[in-house]
């Protein structure tokens, strides 16, 4: 007899991706920021450590939401501060989501919603994508009429996609609320500040950032969402009581209150992403328009899986990703590759170029 729930036995778990101990790699696989923090990054750390550590970090961790409500053009109150942007969504499903509810997700699209669902209880249900990554309203509506709970990352995940402010209206639930999972907005041409949070169905939209991508962060796990503060105060009641120690809202809140940095990285992240999109299409694969830090490259005479398995031979890491139910009922199979330094570009392209011969 099992000493687990039933929805813990019966699910797989999620498998984040590799995260190799040893040197030498070129590492293209989790989507991390090749650039290091802000310098104000460490010296916050530092000060912190020096500080008061013997006592629990603010758990309202007022400094951060104040820094990140003055991104948004919001009050402190409408900001969530979360240890990564994967527990909020946790968070979330915890909030809103009875057993037996339903929630929905794109897919193709970031797994890990459908693992969050099982623990909780809930059903659910995919939003077939098409071919083209694009979507079909009138075939998912009847779905999101009957949701609580609606994930859409935007841009997508592994596509790199972003979808029209029109379409992400037509995906949120007349009696649910719907999640703009936003863990790439910095990366878009023409990045958010919530504005859709002022719209009429505003008071049922959660936004979720991430401060693992365009701050570099990763290691620190820091994350928040930005919502009206009736769905925050929500929120806050089903989270852990300290969910962000001392040492990470420090670094957070250093990281935010550096723009120019951030900013700064992110356009060599977006040139270099273009240089990579024009390499990998004249080597003869397909990849989707990104406006994340990543793209999506499928290729139809070579097995990704092999070009995955001779790169990491190699120490070259992307992640190899295959989704079994695609809309035209075949596997969908891809690599995403991590927008790195143009160095750790360079290095990638040229050992490609040596399998692909």
């Amino acid at each position: 007899m099992s000493l687990f729930r039933p929805d813990v036995d019966r699910i797989q778990g999620y498998v984040p991706g590799e995260q190799p101990q040893d040197d030498g790699w070129i590492k293209l696989n989790t989507n991390e920021n090749p650039y290091p923090p802000s310098p104000r990054v460490a010296a916050a750390v530092a000060d912190a450590c020096s500080g008061r550590l013997n006592v629990y970090p603010d758990p309202l961790a007022s400094r951060f939401r104040k820094a990140a409500a003055e991104l948004f053009n919001v009050d402190p109150e409408w900001i969530l501060p979360a240890n990564g942007s994967d527990e909020n969504l946790t968070i979330l499903n915890r909030a809103f989501v009875d057993p037996g509810e339903l929630v929905t997700f794109p897919y193709p699209s970031y797994i890990l919603y459908e693992t969050l669902a099982d623990i909780q209880g809930a059903a659910h249900e995919r939003l077939q994508l098409e071919p083209d990554w694009s979507w079909n309203i009138d075939r998912v509506r009847p779905q999101i009429e009957r949701s609580k709970l609606v994930f859409v990352p935007n841009p997508n995940s592994p596509s790199g996609n972003c979808w029209a402010d029109e379409t992400i209206h037509e995906l949120v639930p007349p009696n649910g609320v719907f999640v703009l999972d936003e863990a790439y907005g910095d990366f878009r041409d023409e990045p958010h500040c919530g504005e859709i949070l002022h719209t009429d169905a505003g008071r049922q939209i959660v936004i979720t950032r991430t401060l693992s991508k365009s701050y570099s962060l990763a290691g620190i796990r820091f994350g928040f969402a930005v919502a009206h503060p009736d769905l925050i105060s929500g929120m806050r009641k089903v989270k852990d009581s300290y969910n962000c120690n001392t040492l990470s809202l420090a670094a957070a809140s250093a990281a935010i209150e550096d723009q120019d940095w951030m900013l700064q990285n992110r356009r060599k992240i977006v040139s270099t992403r273009f240089r990579l999109t024009t390499a990998l299409r004249a080597s003869g694969f397909d990849v989707v328009d990104s406006e994340a830090n990543f793209v999506w490259a499928t290729h139809s005479e070579i097995s990704h899986q092999k070009i995955y398995e001779e790169l990491k031979a190699r120490k070259v890491l992307v992640r190899f990703m295959k989704f079994p139910d695609s809309l035209d009922g075949t596997e969908l199979t891809g690599l995403r590759i991590t927008v790195g330094t143009d160095d750790e570009t360079d290095g990638f392209l040229s050992i490609l170029g040596e399998i692909l011969q």
